[in-house]
């Protein structure tokens, strides 16, 4: 019955049997086995169709309310019976914004397996709301988001605070200016984020603040493509001043850029109110976090 409990209790949490086969990696027909078994076995009916919604019954709600004590209980019992599997009990699931997954992330992860700390790591990528679902939903333990979440089942440990900065190539016809104005980029041939990216909005939000038509010649989700354009096509971008920091060299320029120091981002650690890891882990994660704050900040 343990089994059915979670489908059912998945069912509900998503609002149908589409969705929550979805994330099950199960088949519609296959769940719907899987309830209808759960109601023979309890001798209730757990929900009502009406029109294409399926609604809990008043039994139903609370069948729910156990499912959701019994799953906490679980993880109560699985994070105990680690500290008496020292090689097991360092299991991490991470969300990561697809932002974040390559400027922060890499980084966050280095430092809690500093010093040759055993960790069993996995990672899912997404957008910021993905990643907010899949916390939410405990599909992942910790979340790292471009943003501040404001929820109120979740904890949301701001990291550092980030803005994005005008980068160019060393042969730039701008490279050897020290101060940039906003103006300069009208018409300029530039490699930007792809329109869904959080520090995309940013800068759609500045361009049409001061009435700006950059020539955008490419839209691409990753900084390390972004880069290598700026230098081999001459092209001019922005990027968060957190991972420029990890890059700028010979061949990339910084300009600063007054109105550029607006586009403030900040960088997140999210996780539920009810997050069981061990000890030592949470006190690694902490860690990481402020040794990235002070890397930023200082």
């Amino acid at each position: 019955m343990q089994d059915e409990i979670i489908f059912f209790k998945a069912v509900v949490e998503h609002g149908s049997l589409n969705q929550a086969s979805k994330t099950l990696n199960i088949s519609q027909p296959a769940l719907s086995r899987k309830i209808s078994k759960l109601e023979a076995e309890l001798g209730v009916t757990l929900f009502e169709r009406k029109g294409k919604k399926l609604v809990l019954t008043e039994i139903g709600k609370v069948t729910y309310g156990y499912a959701q004590q019994m799953s906490t209980l679980q993880k109560k019992f699985h994070h105990a019976l680690a500290d008496y599997k020292p090689e097991s009990n360092n299991k991490l699931t991470i969300g990561a914004s697809l932002t974040t997954l390559q400027s922060t992330f890499p980084d966050f992860i280095s430092l809690i397996i500093a010093d040759g700390f055993p960790l069993d790591l996995n990672a899912r990528t997404g957008k910021t709301h993905e990643i907010l679902s899949l916390v939410k939903e405990d599909r992942v333990d910790i979340g790292i988001v471009a943003s501040n979440i404001d929820h109120a089942d979740l904890h949301c440990i701001p990291i550092f605070e980030d803005n994005l900065a005008l980068v160019v190539g060393d042969s730039h016809p701008l490279a050897t200016l020290k101060q940039g104005h906003i103006h300069m980029l009208n018409d300029l041939p530039m490699v930007l984020f792809s329109t869904e990216s959080m520090y995309r909005v940013l800068m759609d939000e500045v361009l049409l603040k001061y009435a700006v038509h950059p020539d955008i010649r490419m839209e691409i989700d990753s900084f390390e493509a972004i880069t290598r354009l700026v230098v081999s096509c001459n092209f001019a971008t922005v990027l968060p001043q957190s991972y420029i920091r990890k890059i700028a060299g010979d061949e990339l320029i910084i300009i600063p850029m007054e109105e550029l120091q607006h586009t403030t981002r900040t960088t997140s650690l999210i996780y539920k109110k009810e997050l069981e890891l061990s000890s030592v882990l949470l006190e690694r994660i902490s860690h990481a976090a402020s040794v990235l704050h002070n890397r930023v900040t200082s």
